[in-house]
């Protein structure tokens, strides 16, 4: 009887614990304040057309940031001046209590009334949208420069010593006479021609002042034969008179370096 008692005892102590030691599940669960439809987006221009914008997001109780394609902006305001023509969609991501979004607004840029990016006059000209043209700086035959090489990978502060001078000791590219021209009439325009009276290729491009790259869409850079389907370059030097352009591995698993001045 005393070992019934005791074990009994034992048992309904062992219960009394387990039972204190239970978590008390008392958590707060996350609630939309709004839908999608219910985020208001607004954009205002200083002047009617220009391209200083102020980008707001009006809804009370959203947490996000701007993504405005050449920046992004953790606050529901922000006042940028936009470097391209045309019309631009600018983007809001955020959470409206349970879920995440993301919604867009368009502005349509007429005028580049503000001053941009001293890199962007120097891409395309002061007159932005008539353009710049450039050209490798030496060839097109084998003329012993440095221009269009084989470089370390993997190291941008190593662009100028070559492993080896490809177009300057024996074997220039296929387009090394060729050229290319970016503006911004209406939009980032890029062309690309293999040959001074080849047909012109069209594309786009998207210059990172921040970042100090430059993106070529839907065409090639003169002298890509070496591989880059992204089309994404490291920027060495962008002046008036020098465009510079590094890639840390191309097709081949070394860097690449290509010397461009303008036409």
């Amino acid at each position: 009887m005393k070992i019934n008692k005791i074990i009994g005892l034992c048992g309904s102590t062992l219960l009394l614990l387990f039972s204190a030691c239970q978590p008390i599940d008392d958590r707060e669960v996350l609630e939309n304040t709004t839908d999608i439809d219910g985020v208001v987006l607004s954009a205002t221009q200083a002047t009617e057309g220009g391209n200083l914008i102020e980008l707001t997001m009006e809804t009370p109780g959203i947490t996000g940031y701007w993504d405005y394609n050449s920046g992004k902006a953790l606050t529901n305001r922000v006042e940028f001046v936009y470097p391209i023509p045309g019309t631009a969609t600018f983007t809001y991501v955020g959470s409206i209590g349970s879920e995440f979004f993301s919604k867009t607004i368009d502005v349509q840029i007429d005028e580049l009334d503000h001053a941009i990016d001293q890199d962007w006059y120097d891409l395309v000209s002061e007159e932005t949208s008539v353009g710049k043209t450039w050209v490798f700086a030496g060839g097109p035959d084998p003329d012993g420069g440095k221009w269009w090489y084989m470089s370390e990978n993997d190291d941008p502060s190593k662009w100028d010593i070559p492993w080896w001078n490809a177009a300057g000791d024996c074997c220039p590219p296929v387009d090394a006479a060729g050229k290319m021209h970016f503006d911004l009439d209406g939009a980032a325009n890029y062309t690309y021609y293999s040959k001074p009276d080849a047909e012109p290729q069209v594309g786009s491009f998207a210059l990172d002042v921040g970042k100090q790259t430059l993106q070529v869409n839907g065409q090639n850079i003169l002298g890509a034969e070496q591989g880059n389907p992204a089309g994404l370059y490291t920027i060495i030097s962008l002046t008036e008179d020098e465009l510079i352009l590094y890639l840390a591995n191309n097709a081949g698993g070394t860097g690449w370096t290509w010397v461009f001045k303008p036409e």
